[in-house]
């Protein structure tokens, strides 16, 4: 037994016991105003932190410590701690595409289903999205969100040919599992003379879109149904999947779906979680957040459907491109990304 190498271990151990802790703590500061009153304040104490945002001291005082702990924040001393400019971009501002707080929501809302997910694995059944704890879905829509603000329209779409001319033209768009909307509310804000259906399968999410879309005052040019890619009617010039293709338990019957409902120079939009074409490429720390959401969240979701080709959130773009193949169409071009996505051009 290499002693040293059983220490290092457990210290890695130790270290991810805290990071799982830091989850917590960033939702925390975020759901209590912590970090946005920190943001610019220079060195505060628990005192005048807790005064600011109407929080307890005492509770304060632990969390700061525990953050300062984690290198979040800085202790500079008499009791006072600095939230640094460039942790506070990155903890405040939501549309950054260097905002985090979103994928800490999404996963302490994941961990939850830990029993749940243990089950499935002994049995082989799946877990839809819909029966996860509701930080799932409110925390996946605010860790991609800034990716689509950033980048959808600026370089995605003009990166598609012809497509972007045609949406500022008008034509009807489906944005399958839109979740609570983002996508599709941005892509209606930016093109208002094309009209846009959100569709996803969770009634729930529909209704916080239905409402998040009046406020942005572009309700008049989308809709939202509840169905899957399969349950597609109607003749589009782009079908949309964000951050969904890999969910599905038949992804090939879903883009298939998708090319049935195209018009003639129609084209489809795959949005992807980031990733090399095997496992040893994808052993980073995206990676490993990525697998672990797969195990606890996409992979559980494809299999309680179809489950005719299990992609996993990693899948690459290899893969991605071999269902876009299969279901009928041969270019599968990648026209931009982000830290955290891929975003592929498909067409016939």
């Amino acid at each position: 037994m290499d002693e040293t190498k059983l220490m290092d271990f457990v210290n890695k151990a130790v270290g991810d016991a805290g990071a799982l802790l830091a989850g917590s703590m960033v939702v925390l500061g975020d759901r209590l105003g912590l970090f946005r009153a920190m943001s610019g304040a220079g060195p505060i104490t628990s005192r005048e932190l807790a005064e600011a945002t109407g929080t307890a001291e005492r509770h304060v005082r632990e969390w700061l410590a525990t953050q300062a702990a984690t290198g979040y924040i800085s202790y500079v001393g008499d009791g006072r701690f600095v939230l640094p400019d460039e942790h506070a971009l990155a903890l405040t501002q939501e549309t950054s595409p260097a905002f985090v707080v979103g994928l800490f929501e999404t996963l302490i809302g994941a961990v939850h289903a830990t029993d749940r997910i243990a089950e499935a694995v002994r049995n082989g059944e799946g877990m839809l999205w819909s029966e996860h704890d509701g930080h799932v879905h409110t925390g996946c829509e605010r860790f991609f969100r800034p990716a689509y603000v950033n980048y959808l329209t600026q370089d995605w779409i003009p990166a598609m040919d012809g497509v972007a001319e045609r949406l500022e033209d008008g034509i009807a768009v489906a944005d399958i599992g839109c979740g609570l909307g983002a996508s599709t509310i941005l892509l209606a804000q930016v093109y208002p003379r094309s009209r846009f259906t959100g569709i996803d399968p969770h009634e729930g999410s529909l209704e916080a879109a239905r409402k998040e879309a009046a406020e942005a005052g572009v309700g008049d040019h989308i809709t939202f149904e509840r169905a899957t890619a399969k349950q597609l009617t109607g003749t589009y010039g782009l079908v949309t999947f964000f951050d969904c293709l890999h969910d599905l338990g038949d992804p090939v019957g879903a883009l298939r779906s998708a090319g049935e409902h195209l018009d003639a120079d129609g084209a489809v939009l795959v949005v992807e979680p980031i990733a090399a074409d095997s496992v040893a490429e994808n052993l980073n720390p995206v990676g490993a957040v990525y697998y672990g959401c797969s195990t606890l969240l996409c992979t559980p979701n494809a299999l309680a459907q179809e489950a005719d080709a299990v992609l996993g959130t990693q899948a690459g773009q290899g893969r991605l491109t071999e269902v876009a193949q299969q279901a009928g169409f041969p270019r599968v071009r990648r026209v931009g990304q982000s830290p955290f996505n891929m975003a592929l051009e498909i067409r016939r």
